[in-house]
């Protein structure tokens, strides 16, 4: 009996410290959360806020419309290059793990993902904008692409080697190639781990300014042109937010809100997906 309480009381000390600390670790979130709703909820609470563009210092009725299209615009072409790449390089992570290159391969992801997203701006300003003399939103969305590269990767070969191997011999029995096995067989079992990890990419392009300043450098015009500068929700947050002027900060502040609020978005979105998951997964 000693014994069971003594193990007992271990357990719901142990319990308690881990509560404690998840508790401690939130504090953090919670006060960024609450402190840019504060800040930011009485510039996003006027509709023109998401509708007009930028205007002169004191002058009502700005707006950051052209920042969230440029954003939109931004992570949207860096999706289209990034994830079809990313998706088809964790495929051959995983399904080809006894080639030479693959160790390479996963080595070069994990530098991509620890490299600090001011040297990705830099390469990208040095191999997209430098030789051409012009900013514009494809070197941005070239830039992003980069950041999102490595995360996607990863996350598919993590997605794809959790199908089980029986899968994967159903279909080479069936005298299919390996590539087709790959792509119509196991692909699709890992759709939802794959969409989890892309949308995890793009909540992480959407946060990124660095890049940004050495590509798509800004527009305080609404552009929809992909070979012109562009604006983007955290330049504006970046530029604002320096500037001595209570207007301009307050839209920082408010630019700050819907950029945490796409992004918690995003998170929730790749929980729901990757909890569907499990949950298809436990009914067969």
């Amino acid at each position: 009996m000693n014994r069971n309480r003594r193990r007992q009381s271990i357990n719901y000390t142990s319990i308690a410290i881990a509560y404690a600390l998840t508790g401690l670790a939130l504090i953090p979130l919670g006060l960024v959360l609450w402190f840019t709703i504060a800040k930011g909820l009485p510039a996003a609470s006027h509709p023109e806020f998401f509708f007009n563009v930028e205007r002169p210092v004191d002058v009502p009725g700005a707006g950051i419309a052209h920042a969230i299209v440029g954003t939109l615009i931004l992570v949207g072409i860096a999706s289209l290059g990034a994830i079809p790449i990313g998706v088809l390089g964790g495929i051959y992570l995983a399904e080809y793990a006894t080639s030479r290159w693959t160790d390479w391969v996963r080595l070069a992801c994990d530098v991509l993902v620890g490299t600090p997203s001011i040297a990705i701006g830099l390469f990208a300003y040095a191999l997209l904008v430098a030789p051409f003399h012009h900013f514009s939103a494809l070197s941005g969305s070239g830039a992003l692409a980069v950041l999102m590269l490595p995360i996607i990767m990863r996350t598919t070969e993590g997605a794809v080697r959790l199908i089980p191997s029986g899968l994967r011999e159903s279909g080479l029995a069936l005298g299919l190639p390996r590539w087709r096995v790959s792509l119509q067989l196991i692909l699709p079992a890992a759709a939802p781990g794959v969409i989890t990890g892309a949308l995890l990419s793009v909540a992480r392009a959407s946060g990124e300014t660095a890049p940004l300043l050495f590509t798509a450098f800004g527009n305080p015009f609404l552009n929809t042109d992909p070979t012109q500068p562009m604006q983007s929700l955290p330049v504006t947050v970046f530029h604002n937010a320096l500037l001595p002027y209570q207007s301009l900060q307050e839209q920082a502040w408010g630019a700050a809100l819907v950029l945490v609020v796409m992004v918690l978005l995003i998170n929730l979105t790749s929980r729901y997906v990757l909890r569907r998951q499990i949950r298809l997964a436990g009914q067969l």
